[in-house]
């Protein structure tokens, strides 16, 4: 079968930067399972994407579908005449065309046909379309007096399949073979004959690097070379170099320079105001101290590029200045005065003011700070000024600088060093695999502001409710997680979960709040336990016993998950789950000793000596929490149970013996729920 190179590109006017790269893998892969839904089979992929343009390139794609065989079974031979004319009719064809066939349920009819497969370039504009009306554009827009609409106003359309153009209008635009260069370098049609050409004309003479990724590549490049001329390293934030990546279809990296006096002013305010507001990237020396250097990216190659760097310059001047005056401003005010202020701010109708909130982080940080054996006073003067700086015109207009403010603030003000670190520290981990608080207050302050914020939420009925999660209550729960079993803390969080709740005034949803919120909290870990290839199963055997310390939780799923690789698992596996059937079918079943006289089985005397064996060699390893060793040594009890289960009738006639089998299985089943329900592995 002929095959031929696809090329589609849609110009536009400027597309949303941060979005360019969802936008463009999203088309992609809407005509590429489009083609695949279609049975049409092709070679690489490669996409393309700019500031004006969203471009997709297929080689080697079928000419048409394949030819496939129609299959229809329709009703019994036995059935009414009229419903045999119907299946006919739907079928397209009439009674006497239908086969009919055997089957184990009696003969049926069957309608067969070969169906010629459809001309890949009929199929191509309905897939373009279709996957440009799925992109994900939160909000579309119309232009002039046209009904369509897209992310942004349309300008051209390519539609070229091998040398032809596929004749079609979409979004409002007639296919052509017409692109155009850049705005200011190259604003003129450029004439594709093939697909192929498609990436060097634009780049020469369109001057257009349309590859997203080798224009990211070469932007890159040239950062790190402005850095090294002026003896710096580049600081490359991933999220910006996207960023400046889609705003740029002809990038050149330029170095600019500010005032020194502003290196007064905390860094991370400076580079706060050049990358947010500026798109620029910032420059560390040898030291690690930020230099009075920005670089940014033209979109154009200017005749005069110091022209254009003094623009930027001139830009950057009162950005910087802004900052400043905040800096100098805010420290004439100190956060201990601003604490008040704090009544002022609403953090929730329900829940009170950010004062209130305060209040009780600063309560319930100084007891888990006691708890660690930790300072209280510091966490509690810490968990006090936490909300402080968000009332400082620092923050207020640079709102991602909470914490880091509070921490120059706090320092500024002769707090102590930890509880100006905790001002920060308390927001960590802001995101996934971001650092965790590193000093006792921040870790006890930022334990607390999560809890208070969860019983406060779940208390007035607020819960996150399937995608819709304002206060980020799952990333709370998971940042508790985290740091209490990265750092190793041995708290109870239905303890402290309880006080937490008793320290919010009112909440109408009292009523075992601390279970309700301790089983949404651990109910996180089943995704941080998928991450680390740890089955379902692992996770919830330990998750049946809900224990409420963190860290002995995911020992116990450690522990599980290494047993589950034993050889004796399985076994004992089956076992446990046998045992936790035939008990669940007695009722109520009291721990009642085992009475070795009744035991008259030679399998049942030496599975209730190994209990007893194992009852008095687990003892301190449960209390040790040594779980993985306690496993191991319950591994040795499957040639045991294997022998019980094969040679004793557990249900005897004898009361008294049933009993007594009974409590011996009840015995076992509670050794290994001294660590997990194993009987759910199997899940």
């Amino acid at each position: 079968m002929a095959q031929h190179d696809f090329l589609v590109e849609l110009g536009t006017e400027e597309l949303p930067p941060k979005a360019l790269k969802t936008l463009s893998a999203a088309f992609t892969q809407g005509i590429v399972s489009g083609l695949a839904e279609a049975g049409v089979t092709h070679g690489e992929v490669l996409s393309y994407a700019s500031p004006r343009r969203l471009a997709t390139l297929i080689r080697s794609v079928d000419e048409k579908q394949a030819d496939r065989d129609i299959e229809r079974r329709g009703p019994a031979v036995k059935a009414p005449e009229k419903a045999v004319e119907g299946f006919a009719r739907s079928c397209g064809t009439t009674l006497d065309k239908l086969q009919i066939e055997a089957t184990a349920k009696g003969d049926y009819y069957v309608f067969r046909s070969a169906e010629a497969g459809k001309a890949t370039s009929a199929l191509l504009p309905t897939l373009v379309d279709q996957s440009l009306a799925k992109l994900p554009i939160p909000k579309r827009m119309r232009w002039g007096a046209s009904r369509v609409e897209f992310v942004r106003p349309v300008h051209w359309l390519v539609m070229l399949f091998g040398d032809d153009v596929i004749d079609c209008e979409i979004l409002g635009l007639k296919s052509g073979r017409k692109t155009r260069g850049h705005r200011f370098h190259y604003n003129h049609e450029i004439e594709l004959i093939s697909p192929s050409q498609y990436a060097d004309n634009l780049q020469h003479p369109g001057r257009v690097m349309a590859d997203f990724t080798a224009r990211r590549e070469t932007i890159r490049q040239q950062i790190i070379a402005e850095g090294d001329k002026i003896n710096g390293i580049t600081q490359i934030d991933p999220d910006l170099l996207d960023e400046v990546t889609a705003l740029n279809e002809w990038p050149i990296a330029l170095t600019g320079r500010f005032e020194e006096r502003f290196l007064d002013v905390p860094a991370e305010a400076l580079v706060s105001s050049m990358k947010e507001h500026q798109k620029y990237f910032h420059v560390l020396d040898a030291q690690n101290n930020l230099m009075p250097n920005f670089i940014t990216i033209a979109n154009i190659e200017s005749t005069d590029p110091q022209q254009v760097v003094e623009g930027n310059e001139k830009v950057i001047r009162p950005r910087l200045s802004d900052a400043a005056f905040f800096f100098e401003t805010d420290k004439k005010t100190s956060l201990e005065s601003r604490v008040e202020k704090l009544k002022d701010i609403v953090f929730q109708n329900q829940l009170g003011t950010l004062h209130d909130k305060a209040s009780r982080i600063s309560a319930l940080a100084g007891i888990i700070a006691e708890q660690l054996q930790q300072d209280k006073g510091k966490a509690e003067r810490a968990g006090l000024l936490a909300k402080t700086d968000l009332m400082t015109d620092m923050v207020y207009e640079f709102t991602d600088l909470q914490g880091l403010m509070g921490y120059h603030y706090a320092l500024h003000d002769g707090e102590d060093e930890e509880v100006a670190l905790a001002q920060n520290e308390h927001y960590m981990p802001r995101f996934a695999g971001d650092e965790l608080p590193g000093t006792s207050a921040g870790i006890a302050v930022a334990i607390a502001d999560r809890l208070d914020t969860l019983t406060g939420l779940f208390g007035i009925n607020q819960p996150p409710t399937g995608s819709k999660d304002p206060f980020a209550l799952r990333r709370a729960a998971l940042g508790v997680l985290r740091i209490i079993v990265e750092r190793e803390l041995d708290l109870d969080l239905r303890q402290l979960l309880a006080i937490a709740a008793d320290n919010h005034t009112s909440l109408p949803a009292r009523d075992g709040l601390e279970d309700k919120v301790l089983e949404f909290m651990l109910e996180r870990f089943r995704a941080w336990y998928e991450d680390a290839d740890i089955s379902a199963g692992v996770f919830l055997s330990v998750l049946a016993l809900k224990p409420s310390r963190p860290l002995d939780f995911d020992r116990r799923v450690k522990a599980v998950s290494h047993f589950r690789k034993l050889v004796e698992a399985e076994a004992l596996a089956a076992a446990n789950k046998r045992v936790s059937n035939i008990l669940s079918k007695q009722g109520s079943l009291s721990q009642a000793d085992v009475n070795p006289a009744l035991l008259t089985e030679d399998a049942e005397k030496a599975l209730a000596d190994a209990v007893t064996t194992q009852q008095a060699a687990l003892a301190p390893l449960f209390a040790a929490g040594n779980y993985q060793a306690a496993l191991e040594s319950l591994s040795a009890l499957r040639a045991p149970v294997d022998a019980f289960f094969e040679d004793v009738m557990v249900m005897a006639k004898d009361e008294a013996v049933r009993n007594n089998r009974l409590a011996l299985l009840s015995q076992l089943r509670s050794l290994f729920l001294g660590v997990a329900d194993i009987s759910l592995l199997g899940n």
